[in-house]
């Protein structure tokens, strides 16, 4: 029934329808935030895990790469545009499209392509009040006001990213390219959201850089997603794509920055400023992972690592590899996903580490029932105990790069300082089938104050430690 509202009412508003630096901000909703915090910590879990199942199941369809070529014009090779955390579970960038620029902040998500925004004065987002956001004050993107707004034809090359080569325009002359029937329009499932709407170029609008006739999705119709989303994926259609980006980066500050104004900067770099084949001081590097080639083309918009041991404390949790590299199926493996809040591991993946963890810890108390109540485990009461020792939490990539977690990028105080909880979640029970898609998704939280950047020229994943905020 949901769905089919959803649908109904996208129709109705369908027929009205070289490095850049950019501040970087957490999605958040501060003073209107839950009271509770059991219910805070289980909307992020939950959605993390939502957000798990659509990068495991999700389909796309390759884009037409020929058509998403563009020419930018700059004077500069970074570009920076700042970047923050918000309560909700993401972290916000701010992008300017149309002639005159209209500035909307997006969802920064490196586990999907698309650019879309929310679209003309009669957009609607249903559920969007769940983060205490009033729906009705979302910004949103007026195309009549922008001289440089195209609605994508159907026979459009551009058009074929989300149908391929044999999209269905109905109303066209297959024998002629004259058509003035537009592009059919998209729904996107993202977690426990979806947005709808249809296909525009627009002018995309840094301080010293131009990218003229980029490919965005205007969408006229939401469920449950407070902004639009930016996609830094792998796909052609893609914002590091479409500007031809040689790296990006970012710092994500502490999530107890949620909601403020304070913000750091992701880099966009195109390249014309550095070496072919440099590394950034300070970083320690592994090279991404091949994609699997299989028949799900969600699959090659990730950016797979070599993850190839977990440490608890000094240890070694032996993981069966079918867990740590995708099979031939798909199934398996690890990709990095700042859209996602907490990081995901398979059921038995994450019980391996749980279990490791309550071994270590078992001399603090389970709390088995606000493990129920937030979604997050294990938990354990540390009240009393004077100093506590909580084991180290490490990702060891090929080439020897480790990752080695600060304590609050993996544990948290629930309610008060006597409560701690493990922010990593999985689903309550082992999938029969045996899994599907990556087994280990790394999320945004356990990515606060490093340094990580996506070296896409040379195909490798950097990171290091860093106090990003100021």
């Amino acid at each position: 029934m949901a769905s089919s509202i959803f649908f109904f009412f996208f129709l109705i508003f369908l027929s009205v329808v070289s490095a850049v630096k950019l501040p970087l901000s957490p999605f958040s909703h501060s003073d209107q935030s839950p009271k509770d915090p059991y219910l805070s910590l289980r909307r992020l879990a939950e959605s993390s895990i939502a957000r798990a199942h659509k990068l495991k199941h999700g389909t796309s369809i390759k884009p037409d790469e020929d058509a998403l070529s563009s020419t930018t014009t700059a004077s500069a090779t970074v570009v920076k545009s700042p970047l923050s955390a918000k309560s909700y579970g993401g972290y916000s960038v701010s992008l300017s499209f149309g002639t005159p620029s209209q500035t909307i902040p997006f969802v920064f998500d490196t586990g999907s392509s698309l650019v879309w925004l929310p679209c003309t004065s009669r957009y609607l987002c249903s559920g969007c009040d769940f983060s205490g956001l009033d729906p009705t004050l979302i910004p949103r993107f007026i195309p009549k006001n922008s001289s440089s707004s195209k609605i994508i034809g159907c026979q459009s090359p551009k058009c074929q990213f989300l149908y391929g080569p044999n999209v269905q325009c109905r109303g066209c002359d297959p024998n002629t390219r004259n058509c003035t029937v537009g592009c059919p329009p998209y729904i996107l499932q993202y977690g426990l959201g979806s947005t709808a709407g249809v296909l525009i170029t627009e002018k995309l609008d840094f301080p010293d850089l131009t990218v003229p006739d980029f490919v965005v999705g205007c969408s006229i119709i939401s469920t449950r997603q407070p902004a639009g989303i930016a996609g830094f994926g792998r796909g052609p259609v893609s914002l590091p794509s479409q500007m031809n980006l040689k790296r990006f980066s970012h710092c994500l500050v502490s999530r107890r920055f949620d909601d403020t104004n304070v913000t750091t900067d992701l880099d966009l770099d195109t390249g014309s400023g550095h070496n072919s084949g440099s590394k950034t001081p300070g970083l320690t590097y592994t090279p991404f992972r091949k994609n699997p080639n299989v028949s799900n083309k969600a699959f090659l918009e990730y950016y797979y690592l070599n993850l190839r041991r977990i440490y608890v404390g000094r240890k070694h949790v032996k993981i069966p590899y079918k867990y740590l590299a995708p099979g031939t199926n798909g199934d398996g493996g690890s990709i990095v996903d700042s859209g996602s809040t907490f990081t995901f591991m398979e059921r038995p993946v994450f019980e391996l580490v749980a279990e490791e963890f309550a071994s270590q810890m078992s001399n603090y108390t389970r709390e088995k029932d606000l493990e129920k109540e937030t979604g997050l485990g294990p938990c354990f009461n540390i009240s009393g105990k004077g100093d506590v020792t909580v084991p180290e939490l490490i990702f060891e990539f090929k080439g020897g790069a480790k990752l080695e977690l600060p304590l609050s990028n993996y544990f948290t105080f629930v309610g008060n300082t006597d409560t701690v909880c493990l922010t990593v979640v999985s689903d309550k029970t082992v999938n029969p089938s045996g899994g599907t898609g990556p087994a280990i998704i790394l999320g945004s939280f356990q990515q606060q104050n490093y340094l990580v950047e996506y070296d896409l020229e040379n195909d490798r994943f950097g990171f290091a430690k860093k106090k990003c905020s100021p």
